[in-house]
């Protein structure tokens, strides 16, 4: 019987899953709250379709009520005027409380989006822990600086928390992207305003509902579900939030910098789409290697990750044995349900997102480019009917300005382009408008040095994907964003620098 490394079984997470509570009202102020217009919204799961919860639904009111929340216990409250070391000690106590739940908050990732099981437990939880406590260690850790100006005189230059921190952030990933917005935000004093995803409102709010726990002060956290339409187009105009940080669509991104425009101008940082290039030559160091780590990253989490490596670039030396071995490793993915822990791929994480891959892939069939795998929705999922479960998706031929090697389809769909040289290699890679990350298989180590400094990407992993460290900054280029998640340098984005020049 297949184990997690929790040591549940499927039997047990099915189990455990009838028995889960889920969090019914929206916190504010360091309470729980009902909803304004007591408005709520049902939440289908995608391993089955079946309702999961309810899911409580803010409006404008209570969005404004929870940013009211933000500013007095910025402006008033403790948290900005505790010592670093004392938000470090909640930080931490919070953490310690996330990890005593982690079977919870993994099973409740699992269902709402469909992540399996033991990569909500062993993967999301993992890095949602390291993150809060990775940051909370941080906080006392900064230091100001002196700027030798002369006998005379004493300039100082110190950070200042840069106040109420809009978070909005996406589904996938749900617990991870908001700790790498949240996390530093409270380390450095901020107050926070957190508007998930519809289909990730629940973790949300129960991990928010364990800062409270923790002791983190009321206002510091504020979790306020509902349609993004209506409620983050309000927290992006609203003049007394002061910087908002943002991952998701591209189309979104320019949005929410639209609103900054036309409010506060506050500070707008944006972690956006890719469509990522995995280029592999000839002399990659381990073939098999680069193989199955193609498959792992474009099916992992159903495709539905911006870094995930989309685009396969292979030299035409390597190309058949490359395109064989990636076909054969897809075999590993088929999806199946997310609370058992032999599966490799879940769900897509609703039946838009079925529907909106479903128009990639008959876009390239019309492009013309030569489906090698799967491209269409899967029957071997293990649950009942209903699911959103679509087949791991490849595809040879592809054209580099085509549709498919183009946008981001976000699912398990694979676009192969064949090259000639390092050089075509690189052409491919860059010529998209995103620029979140890339992949370089070599055993030169000029030709890895070359040809990463040549990528126009924020991340380039060589011989490697996906592997990272809290210490390295995350970001793109281009239509990817601005701005970077994870270690010192997202500390910028939440403070100010302040000049004080004294004439002794």
């Amino acid at each position: 019987m297949a184990k997690t490394t929790a040591g549940h079984s499927h039997e047990d997470w099915t189990r455990m899953a009838a028995d889960l509570r889920f969090p019914t009202s929206l916190l504010i102020d360091g309470k729980q709250s009902s909803p304004s217009a007591g408005a709520s919204f049902t939440h289908l799961a995608p391993r089955d379709g079946s309702p999961l919860a309810e899911v409580p639904a803010g409006d404008e009111h209570d969005l404004d009520r929870a940013i009211s929340a933000a500013r007095r216990a910025f402006d008033e409250g403790p948290w900005p005027q505790y010592p670093p070391r004392r938000r470090k000690e909640l930080m931490l106590r919070w953490a310690d409380l996330i990890d005593e739940h982690r079977d919870e908050l993994a099973l409740m990732v699992s269902l709402e989006m469909g992540k399996p099981i033991d990569d909500a437990w062993g993967i999301e939880l993992r890095a949602v822990l390291a993150t809060y406590r990775w940051y909370a260690e941080l906080a006392d850790k900064e230091l100001d600086e002196s700027s030798p100006v002369g006998a005379d005189d004493l300039a100082l230059i110190t950070r200042e928390p840069v106040g109420v921190v809009g978070v909005v952030t996406p589904w996938n990933f749900p617990l991870t992207l908001s700790a790498w917005k949240i996390a530093p935000a409270l380390a450095v004093g901020c107050t926070v305003v957190h508007k998930p995803s519809e289909y990730s409102s629940l973790s949300a709010l129960r991990i928010a509902e364990l800062a409270i726990e923790a002791g983190i002060p009321d206002g510091v956290l504020n979790v306020v579900p509902g349609r993004g339409s209506t409620l983050g187009r309000h927290l992006g105009l609203h003049p007394r939030v002061d910087a908002l940080a943002f991952t998701g669509s591209t189309t979104v991104g320019r949005a929410y910098l639209e609103y900054s425009a036309q409010s506060n101008l506050k500070r707008t940082w944006l972690e956006l789409g890719g469509k990522s290039g995995n280029i592999i030559l000839p002399d990659a160091p381990d073939l098999d290697a680069a193989i199955a780590t193609a498959a792992w990253g474009i099916f992992f989490n159903a495709g539905q990750m911006c870094t995930a490596p989309s685009r396969l670039i292979v030299h035409q030396d390597v190309a058949d044995e490359v395109i064989a071995g990636v076909v054969a490793r897809a075999a590993e993915y088929q999806p199946g349900d997310p609370l058992d822990p032999a599966v490799g791929m879940g769900p897509l994480a609703s039946s838009a997102r079925m529907a909106d891959v479903r128009e990639h892939v008959e876009r390239a069939l019309q492009d013309g480019a030569e489906l090698l795998l799967g491209g269409g929705a899967s029957e071997t999922s293990g649950v009942a009917t209903g699911g959103c479960f679509f087949e791991p998706t490849i595809f040879a031929g592809v054209s580099p300005d085509s549709a498919l090697a183009q946008q981001e389809v976000f699912g398990p769909v694979l676009a192969i382009v064949t090259v000639k040289d390092d050089d075509e290699a690189v052409r491919v890679a860059n010529n998209s408008d995103y620029g979140l990350a890339a992949g370089l298989w070599t055993s030169n180590l000029s030709t890895a040095h070359r040809l990463s400094r040549r990528l126009k990407a924020g991340t380039v992993w060589v011989n490697c994907y996906e592997e990272g460290d809290l210490t390295v900054p995350f970001g793109g280029y281009k239509l990817s964003g601005n701005g970077r998640d994870k270690s010192r340098h997202a500390l910028e984005k939440y403070t100010e620098l302040k000049t004080t020049f004294i004439h002794l």
